[in-house]
C-alpha cells in the first residue's frame, strides 16, 4: 500500500507538471551557460578573495579621488562609478588594488534575458511567477517521492547505492541518474520554492539602513585606512557594495553593504557609526540565488545544466515506462471461468508480464484455454487444471502492488476442484530478500487442500534466460504441454550433448521400483552434486531432467521405474558398457552451500542421489545430517557403502532413516518433528536446510519446518528461503 502511495504521487505528480518541467528544465540549461560565458571574461583580479577593503579602498581612492560607489558582482568583477583623470564619468570594472580599468560594462545579452523572463515568469509577470513557484514545489514532491522510491526498490537506506537490477533501458537509467542527480535537483526545487515564496514576501527580507547620530561623529584620532580595524579585518569578496564619502568632511562617511548587514565607518577614525544586520530571510534569499541560479561558481553551474537535462531525461523515461507497464497488460481471448490454464502475475515494473505472457501465449499457440492476470485478481475459476504464479519481490520482500491482495484473496476463494500449480519467482541475489514474495506465495499454495504441486519452486535470478528455461523444461515435463524459452532469450544453438558411458545399472530386481544408474563423461566437464542430467528419450528435443550425485568422479542417479514412463523407461533399459547422449545442465542454486557451517540433507527415494555426492565430495568435513525417508530397510542397501565410507571419514555426522513399511512406520518429516530443536538451531546459526525427492514429501517436510520456524524462532520460514538456508530440489 505504501509502495502504490508513492507510486502514484510520483506520477500524478509527473504526469500534472510535465509540460512546464519540460520547459524549465530546457530553459534552465540555456541559463546555466550565462554565469559560465560571464566568468570567461578576464575581468576579476588575481587573489580575490584574499583582498581586504584596507588594501582597496586607499588604492582606489588615491586613484580616483571623487570616487562614489564601488560594487561587487557575483562574477567578483569590482566595479567602480568615478570620474577619470579627465573628469568625466568613470563606469567600469577595474583592479581593486591599482585602479586599472579592466573593462567596461556590456549591455546584457538580449537572448538570456528572454530565456530568463521565460523560465521565472513564462511573460506572464506576477501570474507567471506564482505558477512557477507551484511548479518548483511539485518538483520538490516528485523529487521526494522518487526518493522514496528508490529506498523501497533497493530495500533500504543502507542499500540505497548499491548495484540497480537492469530491467530496461529508460527503467535502469532513471533509477541511477536519478541517485545521480538527486541532490541538485533537490537543491533547485527547494531554492526555486523559496525564491518564489520570498519574491511574494512570505518572508521578511526588507533591509533597513543605517542611521548616523552625527553628534557623536568624531574627528580624533586619525587613522590611516590600512590601520582601521573594520577594513583590515573584511574582505573584498564579502562586500556587495560600498557608497565612498562625498568629501574629506568628518561628517561623511563610508556605507558598506555585505551579505548580512550594512555599516557605517568613520572616514578619518576608522569608528563604526552604525551598523544593521539583515533578516536572516535576506541572507538565504542570497544563498538561494546562488545555488539556483551557479551565478556564483562555473562548475555548479554545470552540475544545475546537466541536472536540468537529466530531468528531461526522468520525463521521458518516466513515460517510456509506464507505457510499457501498460503495454505488457494482455487481454485473453478466454474468459476466466472456462480457462483451464491461469496464470497469475505479480510485478511492479511490467518486466515480469513480459515472461508470463510468452507462456500464456505458448499455451494459446497449442490450443489450451489459457488466462492471464493480476494476483489481485485472484478468485474462483471453475475450470482450472493449473495455475501458475509468476511474480517478482519488491521492496524489503513485499508482494508487488498488483499482488497485495493475494494472500487474502486465496484464503477467501477456495477452489472447489484438484488444481496443479507452480510458481516461478523472479528477483536478484543483489537484495537480501531474493525471491520472498515468491517464496510466500509457493507456501501459502501449499496449505491449501485443493493445490497440488507440479514442480518445485523455481526463482530466476537477473531474469537469466537459463533459469527460467530450466523452469519451463520442468514444468513442461510435468504437464505434458512444451513451455520453452522466450524468443528473444533463445540462443540460436541447439543444445551441445555429450556422450556417457554406462558402467553400471542395477534396474534388474531393485526394491520399490527404484534402481541406480552410474554413468562416466567421456571427456572432462564441469559437473557438481545437485547438478541436473538431461536426457532426450525419444530422441526430439524434449529433455528429461534428473539429479545428479558425483561419487568417485562418476555421475550417480537414483531413479524410480514410473509405469509408461518414458525417461525411467529409457534409463532402465541401459545396460552396463552402453553409451548414451545427454548433456549437464547447471543447477546452482541445489549446489553444496560454500560458506555453510552446517547442512541438514532430507530426502525421500530417489532423492538421495545429490546427497551421496555432496557428502562424498565434503572435503572440508563441514558437520551434514542426512534424514531419509525409505518404504522399507532394504532400499538403503544400495547406498550403505558410500554412506559408510562418509561417517567413516568424518563426512557424514548423522545418518537418520524412517521406514514406511517397517517398524515404527515413519516419514521422513516425523525425524524432522522429533527434532525441532536442532533444526531451529541450525537455522538460527546460518546452517542450511536441503530437501530433494518428491514434491508430496517435500510439502510434508516444509510444513513441519514452517511450523518449527514460527514456533522457535520467530520467523516464517520464507525468511530463511529467501536467504538461501532452505534449498529445494523437488519434482
Amino acid at each position: 500500500m505504501t509502495i502504490s502511495v508513492w507510486r502514484y504521487s510520483h506520477l500524478a505528480l509527473a504526469v500534472s507538471s510535465f509540460l512546464l518541467l519540460t520547459l524549465l528544465s530546457v530553459t534552465g540549461i540555456i541559463l546555466a551557460f550565462e554565469p559560465v560565458s560571464q566568468k570567461t571574461q578576464s575581468y576579476k583580479a588575481d587573489n580575490f578573495s584574499q583582498i581586504t577593503l584596507a588594501q582597496t579602498l586607499p588604492a582606489l581612492r588615491k586613484a580616483y579621488p571623487d570616487i562614489s560607489e564601488l560594487t561587487v558582482d557575483a562574477n567578483q568583477f569590482v566595479k567602480i562609478k568615478a570620474s577619470d583623470a579627465d573628469g568625466k564619468n568613470l563606469d567600469a570594472y577595474v583592479d581593486p588594488l591599482t585602479g586599472k580599468v579592466l573593462g567596461l560594462p556590456q549591455k546584457k545579452n538580449e537572448f538570456f534575458e528572454t530565456v530568463k523572463s521565460l523560465h521565472r515568469s513564462l511573460f506572464l509577470h506576477e501570474v507567471g511567477r506564482a505558477i512557477i513557484g507551484i511548479t518548483a514545489f511539485l518538483l520538490m514532491l516528485i523529487t521526494t517521492s522518487g526518493i522514496a522510491l528508490i529506498i523501497q526498490r533497493q530495500r533500504g537506506v543502507k542499500h540505497f547505492f548499491k548495484r540497480i537490477v537492469r530491467d530496461s533501458f529508460a527503467q535502469y537509467y532513471h533509477v541511477v541518474l536519478g541517485r545521480l542527480s538527486l541532490i541538485p535537483i533537490l537543491i533547485i526545487a527547494l531554492t526555486g520554492t523559496y525564491l518564489s515564496l520570498a519574491r511574494f514576501n512570505f518572508f521578511d527580507t526588507k533591509k533597513e539602513s543605517t542611521k548616523v547620530d552625527f553628534d557623536k561623529i568624531k574627528s580624533t584620532p586619525e587613522r590611516k585606512p590600512t590601520e582601521i580595524e573594520i577594513f583590515r579585518n573584511t574582505k573584498l569578496s564579502e562586500v556587495e557594495s560600498i557608497e565612498f564619502p562625498f568629501s574629506e568632511d568628518v561628517e561623511d562617511y563610508y556605507t558598506i553593504k555585505l551579505n548580512d548587514r550594512e555599516i557605517a565607518v568613520n572616514q578619518i577614525t576608522g569608528d563604526i557609526l552604525s551598523e544593521v544586520k539583515y533578516p536572516k530571510a535576506v541572507v538565504y534569499s542570497n544563498l538561494s540565488l546562488d545555488l539556483h541560479t551557479g551565478r556564483t561558481n562555473m562548475v555548479w553551474a554545470l552540475v544545475l545544466a546537466v541536472a536540468a537535462a537529466n530531468i528531461l531525461f526522468f520525463i521521458y523515461s518516466g513515460f517510456a515506462m509506464t507505457l510499457k507497464r501498460r503495454v505488457n497488460r494482455v487481454g485473453n481471448q478466454f474468459k476466466a471461468d472456462e480457462s483451464s490454464y491461469i496464470i497469475l502475475v505479480g510485478s511492479e515494473n511490467g518486466s515480469t508480464y513480459r515472461f508470463a505472457k510468452a507462456v500464456h501465449q505458448q499455451l494459446l499457440k497449442q490450443g489450451q484455454k489459457s488466462f492471464i492476470t493480476e494476483l489481485n485478481n485472484y478468485k474462483v475459476f471453475p475450470k482450472a487444471q493449473h495455475l501458475i504464479v509468476i511474480t517478482a519481490t519488491y521492496g524489503i520482500g513485499d508482494a508487488p502492488t498488483n499482488a497485495t491482495k493475494f494472500a487474502s484473496l486465496l484464503k477467501k476463494h477456495p477452489q472447489a476442484q484438484q488444481v496443479h500449480y507452480s510458481v516461478l519467482g523472479f528477483g536478484s541475489h543483489a537484495y537480501p530478500d531474493f525471491c520472498q514474495f515468491a517464496f510466500e506465495a509457493n507456501n501459502l499454495l501449499s496449505q491449501q487442500t485443493w493445490a497440488k504441486p507440479l514442480v518445485d519452486i523455481h526463482t530466476v535470478n537477473d531474469r537469466s534466460p537459463q533459469e527460467f528455461e530450466l523452469w519451463a523444461e520442468a514444468w513442461s515435463q510435468q504437464s505434458g504441454i512444451t513451455i520453452e524459452t522466450l524468443p528473444e532469450l533463445r540462443t540460436a544453438e541447439k543444445h551441445k550433448l555429450s556422450t556417457f558411458l554406462v558402467s553400471s545399472n542395477t534396474a534388474s530386481g531393485a526394491a520399490e521400483g527404484t534402481f541406480s544408474v552410474r554413468l562416466k563423461s567421456k571427456r572432462k566437464q564441469k559437473v557438481t552434486s545437485g547438478d541436473l542430467l538431461a536426457i532426450y528419450p525419444a530422441n526430439d528435443h524434449r529433455e528429461r531432467l534428473y539429479s545428479i550425485g558425483v561419487v568417485n568422479s562418476e555421475i550417480q542417479l537414483s531413479i524410480r521405474l514410473h509405469e509408461n514412463g518414458l525417461g525411467s523407461g529409457f534409463l532402465h533399459r541401459l545396460q552396463a558398457g552402453e553409451y548414451v547422449r545427454a548433456r549437464i545442465v547447471q543447477n546452482e542454486h541445489f549446489h553444496f552451500p560454500a560458506k555453510s557451517p552446517e547442512v541438514v540433507m532430507i530426502s525421500n527415494g530417489t532423492g538421495i542421489a545429490p546427497f551421496l555426492g555432496m557428502i562424498n565430495q565434503n572435503q572440508r568435513n563441514v558437520p551434514c545430517h542426512l534424514y531419509c525417508g525409505f518404504r522399507e530397510s532394504a532400499s538403503i542397501k544400495g547406498y550403505k557403502n558410500v554412506l559408510d565410507e562418509g561417517k567413516a571419514a568424518g563426512k557424514l555426522v548423522h545418518l537418520k532413516i524412517a521406514l514406511s513399511r517397517e517398524g515404527e512406520k515413519q516419514y521422513v518429516s516425523d525425524l524432522i518433528a522429533r527434532d525441532a530443536d536442532f533444526m531451529a538451531k541450525v537455522l538460527s546459526t546460518k546452517g542450511t536446510i536441503m530437501i530433494c525427492g518428491s514434491l508430496a514429501m517435500q510439502k510434508d517436510v516444509m510444513d513441519v519446518l514452517d511450523s518449527i520456524c514460527e514456533a522457535k524462532t520467530g520467523k516464517g520460514i520464507s525468511f530463511y528461503q529467501s536467504r538461501n538456508q532452505i534449498l529445494t530440489d523437488c519434482y
